[in-house]
């Protein structure tokens, strides 16, 4: 159904290659400063797709020039917690690889784990822990999407992890656990996460990592730390701690996402 979406498309998406398909979470999209926007679909105009419902994601399709490249900017993204299908969550990743990108970055907020990693922190995904039970490859096989049983040990492209890396201020490496939402996890959730590696906890990015990876694409993911779990401070958590703690770091957030795709091959 997507290769039909693509082409649906305003002819500028299809005038050029696609260097990268970007998926902005909550806050990064204002972090975004490309050098021109040729196209805007709002994801209400994108079949099977919908409007995005939540806070801090603007819900359109971009079609960008960020960093010299051409670039397909998802700002915003579709959740599980939505109520929304697999294939509405995976749908920004599935549409880029119709586009012809053979690389995504994934982006979002999440709550920290390490206690080392302050609000602010930027850190590179190197591998992700779900225990939701939730796959997004389950149901009838789908050749684009790979093998039956694809092979998940390099899930996050290490030679993308470590261009983050070094091109960051202070970007640090960790292991991101999902979570599917929406209530924020327990203080009891947030030790047992911990204890078994992970260093930031989210209700994103997992599902989408998991197609593209299995799809043949390069993945790379990027998450905002905004506050410490459940447990870990004494205040409550709110979504709107998450915004503020995005919009102080966007100048950073914004120059890495940009030296990232001028830094893709």
């Amino acid at each position: 159904m997507l290769e039909a979406v693509a082409t649906s498309l305003p002819s500028a998406f299809r005038e050029a290659p696609i260097a990268c398909g970007l998926v902005l979470g909550s806050g990064w999209g204002e972090a975004l400063s490309p050098q021109a926007v040729h196209a805007r679909v709002p994801y209400a105009a994108l079949e099977g797709f919908g409007a995005s419902t939540v806070a801090g994601h603007h819900g359109e399709l971009l079609l960008a020039t960020l960093g010299g490249r051409r670039v397909a900017v998802f700002s915003g993204r579709r959740h599980y917690y939505e109520g929304c299908t697999a294939e509405q969550v995976v749908y920004p990743v599935e549409l880029a690889r119709c586009l012809g990108a053979k690389v995504v970055l994934l982006t979002n907020a999440a709550g920290g784990l390490n206690p080392d990693f302050a609000p602010g922190t930027l850190m590179a995904v190197t591998d992700h822990l779900n225990l939701t039970g939730i796959n997004p490859l389950r149901g009838p096989y789908r050749p684009e999407w790979g093998v039956r049983f694809p092979d998940m040990t390099r899930v996050y492209d290490p030679a993308l992890t470590e261009t983050l890396v070094r091109l960051g201020d202070g970007v640090r490496r960790g292991v991101y656990a999902f979570s599917a939402g929406p209530s924020y996890e327990t203080p009891a959730e947030v030790r047992a996460l911990r204890a078994l590696g992970g260093d930031a906890v989210g209700m994103s990015t997992v599902p989408e990592a998991v197609v593209a990876h299995a799809a043949g694409l390069r993945v790379a993911a990027l998450s905002c730390v905004t506050n410490p779990a459940a447990g870990l401070s004494a205040e409550q958590l709110c979504h709107e701690e998450v915004l503020a703690a995005t919009e102080a770091a966007k100048p950073r957030m914004a120059a890495l996402v940009t030296a990232f795709v001028e830094a893709l091959p």
